[in-house]
C-alpha cells in the first residue's frame, strides 16, 4: 500500500517491519526524517516531485512510503468492549479518516465495515486519521446482518443513526452499545436498519437538514460516553 505525509511515516515508524520502501523528493528537508531512515537501514529513493505527484492522489509533503496492508482485526475479540461503532457503506475515506479520529478521541477502540460497497483503510484513511489509526482496531465482515446478530448474542443493544428517529439525548443507552451509522446519502441499508434495537436522531435547528457522517458521528459517540 501506497501512504504519504510526513504524520504517516511518524506514525509507521514505531514499527519499522511494516515499511517497505520510502519515496523522499530531492528537496525533501525533514532532517530528521532522513536521519531515521538512514540509522534504520529503510530503503529508500530520492526522486522528482512531478514523480511522486503521479504515485499519488492528494499532498505528499514529500515522502511516499510503501508499506504492508493494513491487516484487519476479528470482530470476535470486540464482544468485550463497551462500545462499537459500525460504518454500514460508508464511502467517503475522508469521513473514514475522521471517524476513526473521533473514536480514538472518545476513547473507543473498535470500528466495523463491510468488505463490499464500503471504503476500505487506503492511504487517503491513514492520513485523515492522523496517527489514529494505529490505535483503532477495524474489522472488516462479509455480512453485516450476521455480525450484528453476533454482537447481540454477546450482549449488545444495536443503535442505528438516523434522521427519523429518537433524539439521542433522551436515550438511555446500553452498557455494551453497538452504534451504526449509514451510507452518506442512502443511510443504513434495509436489512441492517430492521436489525436495530433502536433508531436515534440527532436534533436539528438550522434549515440544513442532514449532518456530515462524520460529524454525526462524534455528537452521537459523545452522547454516549457522557452518559
Amino acid at each position: 500500500m501506497k501512504v504519504y505525509g510526513k504524520n504517516v511515516f511518524n506514525e509507521l515508524k514505531e514499527d519499522i517491519s511494516s515499511i517497505k520502501k520510502v519515496y523522499l523528493a530531492k528537496n525533501f528537508s525533514d532532517k530528521e526524517i532522513i536521519d531515521f531512515i538512514k540509522s534504520n537501514r529503510i530503503s529508500y529513493t530520492t526522486t522528482d516531485n512531478k514523480t511522486m505527484d503521479k504515485m499519488v492522489e492528494g499532498k505528499h509533503q514529500g515522502i511516499i512510503v510503501i508499506t504492508n496492508d493494513y491487516e484487519y482485526k476479528d470482530y470476535k475479540n470486540m464482544y468485550s468492549d463497551k462500545l462499537v461503532v459500525m460504518l454500514d457503506h460508508l464511502e467517503d475515506p475522508h469521513n473514514f479518516g475522521a471517524i476513526i479520529r473521533t473514536c480514538e478521541a472518545a476513547g473507543v477502540y473498535s470500528i466495523v465495515i463491510p468488505k463490499d460497497r464500503g471504503v476500505s483503510v487506503n492511504a487517503t484513511v491513514m492520513k485523515t486519521s492522523a496517527g489514529a489509526l494505529e490505535r483503532v482496531n477495524i474489522a472488516m465482515v462479509n455480512n453485516l446482518s450476521k455480525t450484528i446478530e453476533d454482537f447481540k448474542n454477546n450482549g449488545f443493544f444495536v443503535y442505528g443513526a438516523d434522521m427519523n428517529g429518537h433524539n439521542y439525548k433522551d436515550i438511555d443507552f446500553s452498557d455494551k452499545v453497538l452504534l451504526i451509522i449509514g451510507n452518506e446519502g442512502k443511510g443504513m441499508s434495509r436489512l441492517v436498519r430492521e436489525a436495530c434495537d433502536e433508531i436515534v436522531s440527532i436534533p436539528q435547528y438550522g434549515k440544513i437538514n442532514s449532518l456530515n457522517a462524520s460529524v454525526a458521528t462524534a455528537v452521537i459517540i459523545y452522547g454516549i460516553v457522557n452518559r
